[in-house]
C-alpha cells in the first residue's frame, strides 16, 4: 500500500481539526492557508471524509468543518481508508495466489498491507493531536467574526452652519457682512 499525498494532507487536516475541536467550526480556507494546500483540492479531500462520517460540515457565516465524532474514536486507518481509492481488497477464500508472474509476491504484499492497516488502527487521531501539543504546538484562538446586526450609528447632532449649495451661499454671504 502506498500512502499518497492526498492521504497525508487528509491526516494533517484531521489533526488540525482535532487540535481545534473545542472551538467553532474550522473553515477550509483557513486550513488551506495553514497547510499550503489548494482550496479546491482540500474540498475534494473533505468531501470524501464527509461521505465516510469522519467530519461534519456547517454552512453559513461562521461555518466550516468539525470532527464527525470524538477524536479518540477515529484512527489513522479510518482516514486513509476514506481517502485512498486504490486500497487493495483482501483476497477472497478459495482464490489462489498463483496466476502469473505478478501474483508471485501477492501474498507478501497482502500480509504487509494487513500489518500496516492493523498498526494504523492502533493510532488514534487524539493521540496524534496530543503529540503535537506535547511538542509545543500552540493553538491560536480564532477571532469571532462580527457578522450579523451591528450597533445603530450614533446620529450627529451638530449641524453645519455653512450653506449646502451655491445658491444658498450667494444668499448667505451678503447677510454675513
Amino acid at each position: 500500500m502506498r500512502l499518497s499525498t492526498r492521504g497525508r494532507f487528509a491526516i494533517n487536516a484531521m489533526i488540525d481539526l482535532a487540535l481545534r475541536e473545542r472551538q467553532s467550526p474550522v473553515p477550509l480556507s483557513e486550513l488551506a492557508l495553514r497547510h499550503g494546500i489548494s482550496l479546491s483540492y482540500l474540498e475534494q479531500v473533505f468531501a470524501k471524509l464527509r461521505q465516510h462520517g469522519l467530519v461534519e460540515s456547517t454552512r453559513g457565516p461562521g461555518g466550516g468543518y468539525t470532527l464527525g465524532f470524538r477524536g479518540d474514536a477515529i484512527s489513522v486507518a479510518d482516514i486513509v481508508s476514506a481517502i485512498e481509492d486504490n486500497i487493495p481488497a483482501a483476497p477472497q477464500a478459495g482464490e489462489s495466489g498463483v496466476g502469473g508472474p505478478s501474483d508471485m509476491t501477492q501474498a507478501l504484499w497482502d500480509q504487509l498491507h494487513s500489518a500496516l492497516m492493523l498498526h494504523m488502527q492502533t493510532i488514534s487521531l487524539r493521540s496524534l493531536a496530543q503529540e503535537q501539543l506535547a511538542k509545543g504546538f500552540h493553538v491560536k484562538e480564532r477571532k469571532a467574526a462580527n457578522k450579523g446586526v451591528l450597533k445603530n450609528p450614533v446620529a450627529s447632532l451638530d449641524r453645519p452652519s455653512a450653506p449646502n449649495s451655491v445658491f444658498a451661499l450667494g444668499q448667505w454671504l451678503p447677510s454675513r457682512t
